[in-house]
């Protein structure tokens, strides 16, 4: 087992360095930068001249290493992030990049965490309760909502949910994690409730597809199992169905459940774009959408590189967890 961490490990760390050359050259790809956003804004809105502006464009690429090639740009945005963990200079938000990233990854977790939380457990029950009921009205009616939950875009489910929280229950505000009066102000027992109350729209709305898929992932891999041999000669010993469900159906039927945890780390550190521009959240999602609308290098970069190597060690995680649970998962 310690040999084929090990191996995984060092079959990561090549892994790893093609993926920052690559999440690197991707934002470099598009035309221009964000100095040329600045300087299409200063011949339009400050009134300068063509060549005024390219100025002060070129005097600000030299000041933040723009002007160099691309491939300096690179080692010396990596040299700092595993020197000193400075990610760069976010243009759009005239603030470091790290800065930016951890003020928005802390409601982006919480947030994340919570729907990922429901949609996994709650996934997994009805899941139960279906493989358990084949065509019993309770699986028909959990089917049904299930593909009506993996139909609908999360954008919108949380337009819905708006306008019936706006027009139908009369909700005064809507949107955001806090209500105006809140937003500025320091945290106390008033404020932290009022947060609750805005928290469960996100978490909800994020956590519906999750349960439908959860749902339909696991009522299919656990009929399966269910119709296993072994399943069979437990209950010819005379096992107890709970015993026999629960012991060793449910933990065989949970592998790609518990694959699928490494592909939704990602997630945890995103979030949900569309659904965070929708509600307006202060999360990862919306600033690294505009990021990459405006050619924020280091801040877009840095998402990407950070969304990967979770991406990375989640698999990594996952392949481990299944190596452990399964004895019949080799480690060579």
């Amino acid at each position: 087992m310690i040999n084929y961490i090990v191996r995984r490990i060092l079959y990561v760390i090549p892994l790893l360095i093609s993926v920052s050359i690559v999440c690197f050259v991707v934002i470099q790809l598009p035309p221009g930068d964000f100095m040329t956003v600045i300087e299409a804004r200063l011949k339009s809105q400050a009134g300068l001249s063509e060549k005024e502006a390219r100025k002060i464009a070129d005097e600000m690429r030299e000041t933040y290493g723009l002007d160099q090639p691309i491939i300096m740009q690179y080692f010396i945005w990596i040299k700092n992030i595993v020197t000193r963990g400075d990610f760069g200079y976010s243009f759009g938000y005239r603030r470091p990049a790290k800065e930016v990233i951890w003020e928005r990854l802390k409601w982006t977790m919480i947030i994340a965490l919570g729907s990922h939380l429901i949609s996994t457990v709650v996934g997994l029950l009805i899941g139960i309760y279906s493989a358990t009921h084949q065509y019993s009205l309770g699986d028909n009616a959990a089917t049904f909502l299930a593909f009506i939950g993996l139909s609908f875009p999360e954008f919108f489910t949380a337009l819905v949910v708006l306008y019936l929280l706006v027009f139908v229950f009369r909700a005064p505000h809507v949107g955001g994690l806090n209500s105006p009066q809140y937003v500025l102000a320091p945290w106390n027992w008033a404020k932290f409730v009022d947060f609750l109350q805005h928290l469960w729209i996100p978490v909800v709305i994020s956590g519906v597809a999750g349960v439908a898929r959860n749902m339909r992932v696991m009522r299919g891999n656990l009929l399966d199992v269910l119709r296993a041999q072994y399943v069979t000669t437990a209950r010819a010993k005379g096992l107890k169905e709970k015993i026999v469900l629960y012991k060793h159906a449910v933990v065989n039927a949970l592998h790609p459940i518990i694959a699928y945890q490494g592909v939704a780390l990602p997630y945890i550190v995103q979030g949900t774009m569309v659904t965070a521009i929708v509600l307006n959240l202060p999360t990862t999602g919306p600033a690294f959408y505009d990021a990459l609308v405006f050619q924020d290098t280091y801040l877009a970069g840095s998402f990407l590189l950070m969304i990967t190597v979770v991406l990375v060690i989640g698999n990594l995680v996952s392949d481990l967890i299944l190596a452990w649970i399964d004895p019949r998962i080799r480690y060579d």
